[in-house]
């Protein structure tokens, strides 16, 4: 194994512990046994980090904090990642800053200057919908700041993400709703410059190719994903002259809303239209009827976001190529799609 190649997962591999603790140990974190801390210092010698632990001593002016970007904190999605986030980075001697775009570009500009002068070692950072541009995005690289995405990304050479099964989750979203017999079935999604989106868009489409159910742009609908646009949608929907027997929305605030003007206008949930949402927000179980949705890891999308970052800081440059971390997604059944 070449020096430059071995990082904190080969340690935690070779000694069958979590990454996170062999970063604590390097780190001379107290919350890691010396025993440990032996153990960990004389499997990095032995394959050859020491270079890199050397490296990383060497590193000036480090702030300690690493900066969190999300669109909003009140998502319980996020608020899982962040809890990720500050289990490791705390464990590992971090502070971290949380900001939140609203969904706004501008915004997330502001907030990525911010953190850059208050001299932060690292960012993780989920865009907001209406992230067009890599411009604010770059000048982190350029100034040499970690950084990573996680969840929603953008295409930067040579930046990590850590991200769902967007593809899988809409293909399981659309394959059950096929299961239980809808086959006019349509689909509200987000804006397609967002990967997350399209990916989710792509596996619906796949599910209908598969079961050879003919697409139908026009039971597509595009929007920012709130309440009021669930509710517009699925009102446009049923103007159409194609009845429709299912929904999937790309996420669960959007479908709760598109359930609300049906149950309003007496449309009975799953008889008539069956609904699968994505993301498993809290109030998808407690909703009548409770919400079939796409669960998805945040706890864990946290954690493996923030050792990767951790590790990028340590070592002082990204570790691959734009690796992309990809986390499985999975359906959770309820009454809005049990027929």
């Amino acid at each position: 194994m070449e020096n430059n190649k071995v990082t904190i997962h080969d340690i935690a591999r070779a000694l069958n512990i979590d990454s996170s603790t062999v970063s604590r140990a390097l780190n001379n974190s107290p919350r890691v046994t010396q025993v440990t801390k032996f153990k960990v210092l004389n499997k990095a010698t032995e394959l050859g980090y020491q270079r890199n632990l050397m490296a990383s001593n060497f590193r000036k002016q480090k702030s300690n904090l690493i900066g969190v970007v999300v669109p909003r904190i009140s998502r319980h999605f996020f608020s899982s990642v962040i809890a990720g986030v500050e289990e490791v980075a705390f464990e590992s001697g971090y502070n971290v800053i949380i900001c939140q775009s609203l969904e706004s570009l501008d915004r997330e500009r502001n907030i990525t200057e911010t953190l850059l002068a208050n001299r932060v070692d690292g960012v993780l950072i989920s865009v907001s919908m209406e992230t067009n541009s890599n411009d604010h995005l770059l000048q982190l690289k350029k100034n040499g700041t970690q950084f990573l995405f996680f969840d929603r990304h953008r295409q930067i050479s040579g930046i990590n993400s850590v991200l769902i099964d967007d593809f899988q989750g809409g293909f399981d979203a659309t394959e059950h709703l096929i299961s239980k017999g809808c086959q006019n079935i349509a689909h509200l999604s987000g804006p397609q410059e967002l990967k997350i989106y399209e990916n989710r868009l792509n596996g619906y489409k796949s599910a209908l190719e598969k079961h050879h159910i003919k697409y139908r742009p026009e039971l597509v609908l595009y929007s920012r994903l709130m309440e009021k646009d669930g509710k517009e949608s699925i009102e446009k929907l049923r103007s159409l002259p194609i009845k429709i027997d299912g929904v999937f929305a790309a996420n669960d605030v959007s479908a709760i809303g598109a359930m609300k003007h049906l149950k309003k206008n007496g449309v009975q949930i799953p008889k008539d239209v069956a609904i699968v949402g994505f993301s498993n927000e809290p109030i998808s179980s407690i909703i009548e009827p409770s919400l079939t949705t796409i669960d998805q890891p945040g706890y864990q999308m946290g954690k493996q976001a923030t050792e990767i970052l951790l590790e990028q800081i340590m070592n002082g440059k990204s570790l691959s190529n734009g690796k992309k971390i990809i986390l499985k997604s999975s359906l959770i059944e309820r009454e809005s799609s049990r027929k």
